[in-house]
């Protein structure tokens, strides 16, 4: 554990503060039964600004080992996500004439839910995955061949040395999870092909602070990117930020496309987003200062819904055992006093506890069979996935609670 003095990026020290969550059990900290005797750590989450390069980041490093080793996030488990890495895989193929000589490279390849995609179209594949449980399913169940290490510039260049070059690296919400910043996009230039191309997606700061998504920053996500921090990041390494697209998955995300820089023009979507960010003043500390305001009002709001349907003595359950929703619950205080249990659809999280609130996690199933009035959706970035795959839940008169940007029943 260590704490941040020098921002991640540039190496500046005028970090001012944005907002303070307290101190955090880590958000993917699954529990098992013998673990609820056991006290859990704690470590400070706080969000603060670089006044130089306008990255936004936490104070504190938990070593990735601690973190990634064992992971009970699986990208498969989502409907959602295998529909948007396919489409991004079928253009990819399409517009970059990669064939099977080339090389796709996803970082964080998880269960292979992406590069299975580039493998059904005879496209030669890499996965680089730490998370060894995770690593054994990509190569097990679909055939993926995955190196379980963190990438950075060691392992660029043991790559390269053997010969490997990528047609495409893609890098799908890892690079917020990065100590070494700098190691990283280094690795990412000495791996690429010279006419290469690194698709790279982030959560979007923008939309974070104006949406008030404070449930995304847990102590896995060190970096909360604009594209005016990644362009000061890329741009010391020699890369262009050549096109950006804005997406909706995960409450609001950036897509980047970054290729060695070859002085040749960017695209305007990204001239035009820049200068919408200056604009707005994402570089400037007052962008963020009614953010920890908002915050606070959100959860005396969430708060007031739920303690007013207990009073009426309603049964009350939460929907998705993600980071996001440890971040919710633990900051809000919503525990078991409130909430009986929590569902989700992966069969690694069922039958483990939230971290700190200490809240079972069941199977979706436990919904009908107990039908709590309401269910707190903490996954609320797949909300349209999730209430359609409860439609039987709500015909039988079940409701949803979503909680940001502000609360709503449905």
């Amino acid at each position: 554990m260590s704490s941040v003095i020098a921002c991640r990026s540039c190496r500046e020290h005028d970090l001012k503060m944005v907002l303070s969550l307290g101190r955090m059990p880590l958000a993917n900290a699954l529990l098992t039964a013998k673990e609820l005797e056991e006290q859990e750590p704690t470590y400070p989450l706080e969000l603060v600004f670089c006044r130089n390069c306008s990255l936004v980041q936490i104070t504190e490093t938990v070593p990735p080992e601690q973190l990634f080793r064992d992971y009970p996030y699986f990208s498969s488990f989502s409907d959602t996500m295998l529909r948007h890495a396919q489409a991004i895989v079928e253009r990819v193929v399409e517009t970059r004439s990669i064939n099977t000589k080339g090389l796709a490279v996803e970082i964080a390849s998880n269960d292979g839910y992406l590069l299975q995609y580039y493998k059904q179209a005879g496209i030669p594949v890499l996965g680089i995955e730490p998370a060894l449980n995770v690593a054994r399913v990509a190569e097990r169940e679909r055939g993926i061949r995955t190196l379980t290490d963190f990438f950075g510039v060691e392992t660029a260049e043991r790559l390269v040395a053997s010969g490997e070059h990528a047609d495409v690296i893609h890098a799908n919400n890892v690079l917020a999870h990065v100590p070494d910043l700098n190691g990283f996009v280094h690795g990412l230039r000495l791996l690429l092909k010279p006419t290469g191309v690194a698709i790279i997606e982030v959560p979007y700061l923008k939309d974070l602070v104006d949406r008030c998504e404070f449930d995304t920053i847990y102590h896995e996500h060190l970096s909360y990117f604009s594209l005016t921090a990644l362009t000061h990041l890329f741009g010391r390494h020699g890369l262009t930020i050549r096109e950006v697209e804005t997406l909706p998955i995960h409450g609001g995300s950036l897509r980047i496309f970054v290729e060695i820089d070859n002085n040749q023009p960017t695209s305007k979507n990204v001239t035009e987003m820049l200068n919408e960010e200056e604009r707005c003043g994402i570089n400037r500390i007052e962008f963020y200062e009614d953010f920890a305001r908002r915050v606070a009002q959100l959860k005396t709001s969430l708060r007031e819904v739920m303690l007013g349907l207990k009073e009426k003595n309603e049964r009350l359950a939460a929907y998705g055992a993600a980071a996001k929703g440890s971040t919710l619950l633990n900051y809000f205080e919503i525990g078991a006093s409130i909430i009986d249990f929590v569902v989700d659809r992966s069969t690694y999280k069922q039958g483990h506890y939230m971290p700190g609130v200490r809240l079972p996690i069941s199977a979706p199933a436990r919904l009908l069979e107990e039908m709590p009035a309401y269910v707190l959706l903490l996954t609320w970035n797949f909300a349209d996935e999730i209430l359609a795959q409860q439609g039987e839940y709500r015909r039988r008169g079940g409701k949803f609670i979503i909680p940001i940007p502000q609360v709503r029943v449905v």
